[in-house]
């Protein structure tokens, strides 16, 4: 008597991870580190009306849950997500010492100047910060590309200077954004200012982060790094 053969199941490939765009995967700290704490902040402050000291203390948390799981599990300190906390902490301690309505427009701008001012900086003195960001997004955990990397940042200025770059963009766009909010809260009606006015100049800083850094630094810091890997 004859025993049936039960068929032998064979493996189904799986389908390769689709990879993500460079200019998305190098927007993730950014995202996380500054769009959230900003967003949070003009959102329950501006369009739930909460207090300035109470939406401040509220779009912290990220920051410091991302500071605090930085320091315990890599032993070192976010520097984005520090930098935001920090610029929080001294809004909230500013906001005691105004009262005027141009000038609570005004001090608003110290966010995105002490951001911005932080990651310019940075990228002057060759220690760009939105670059820890960068690296682990753009290796996506490949040892190649992650020696690579090290290679190109050790040997090639040209790949130094774009990451430097890259920094230097949103530093010099958030710093731009911050004076226009100071000469638009002393020159534009309050209610403008306070309504739309501050809301479309972040964005259009942020607008401009994303597409001249993308274009300007990220792509070609693919290209370089996808080359470096190959060879």
């Amino acid at each position: 008597m004859s025993k049936a053969i039960a068929p032998t199941a064979t493996a189904t490939p799986a389908a390769p991870a689709r990879e993500e765009h460079p200019l998305a995967t190098a927007l993730k700290p950014l995202v996380l580190d500054v769009a959230v704490p900003l967003g949070g902040y003009y959102l329950l402050h501006e369009g739930f009306g909460l207090g300035l000291v109470l939406s401040l203390a509220l779009s912290s948390v990220v920051p410091a849950v991302r500071t605090v799981v930085s320091v315990v599990r890599e032993r070192t300190v976010n520097g984005l997500a520090g930098v935001m906390l920090l610029v929080n902490l001294l809004s909230m301690a500013l906001s005691f010492a105004t009262g005027d309505a141009r000038l609570m427009i005004a001090k608003d701008s110290v966010i995105s100047s002490f951001v911005g001012g932080a990651i310019l900086w940075s990228a002057v003195r060759g220690a760009p910060l939105l670059t820890a960001g960068l690296k682990p997004v753009m290796v996506k955990d490949s040892a190649v590309k992650a020696a690579a990397w090290e290679r190109l940042t050790t040997r090639n200025a040209r790949f130094r200077s774009l990451e430097r770059r890259y920094s230097a963009v949103w530093g010099v766009s958030l710093l731009t954004e911050c004076a226009a909010r100071v000469i638009g809260a002393y020159t534009l009606p309050v209610d403008v200012m306070a309504s739309w006015g501050s809301t479309v100049m972040l964005l259009a800083a942020i607008a401009v982060g994303i597409v001249v850094g993308g274009a300007v630094s990220v792509t070609p810091m693919e290209k370089l790094l996808d080359e470096e890997a190959a060879a």
